[in-house]
């Protein structure tokens, strides 16, 4: 079994006239390019400390198998605006699980990518704890809602955006949360 005991979140770009390379030096920018990454799905493990990049990258070594929610998105048209992000929703209680969503956008501002995959991690654990949640409700309202509940206690996001290289190589952004052993 498998449970991480840290997470950090990371973010990169990248631009390439190959695509793949492209996310490669993304991946490079974010500094978690030497491992081999295994993308999984959305829970923060109960207990789970968040640690800086400096602090989570001295557990790993080079070629190790790392486990990562992951959100990217790419770009070859010029100046074309595009955002990856991750959101964090962590609970009061520190024996339940959180969420971690991944959300990618052409066309929005980082602080509108960031607030929506905060909003979406948020969402998840509110439905899973109970917590009121009505999706008709702007998110600023459900934002103040999650502040004075006291089974969530901290959302944040950490969000990569980049413009399309004006003469059309590929932009890749990315951001992560990388689940360390």
């Amino acid at each position: 079994m498998i449970i991480p005991k840290r997470v950090f979140l990371t973010k990169g770009v990248g631009k390439h006239k190959e695509k793949l390379a492209s996310f490669e030096s993304a991946l490079r920018d974010a500094g978690i390019a030497p491992f081999n990454i295994v993308r999984v799905s959305s829970i923060l493990p109960p207990g789970a400390k968040l640690v800086s990049k400096a602090k989570g990258l001295q557990y790993l070594s080079p070629g190790e198998i790392v486990y990562c929610v992951i959100s990217e998105c790419s770009t070859n048209e010029p100046h074309r605006l595009i955002a990856a992000s991750i959101g964090v929703a962590i609970p009061a209680d520190r024996n339940q699980y959180g969420y971690l969503s991944e959300y990618h956008s052409y066309g929005e501002t980082e602080t509108k990518a960031g607030d929506k995959a905060e909003d979406l991690a948020a969402q998840m654990l509110a439905t899973t704890l109970g917590v009121p949640f009505d999706p008709d409700t702007s998110y600023d309202e459900r934002k103040e809602l999650w502040k004075i509940s006291t089974k969530i206690v901290k959302t944040m996001n950490i969000t990569q955006t980049a413009i399309g290289d004006k003469f059309g190589l590929w932009t890749t952004v990315i951001a992560a949360a990388v689940l360390v052993p």
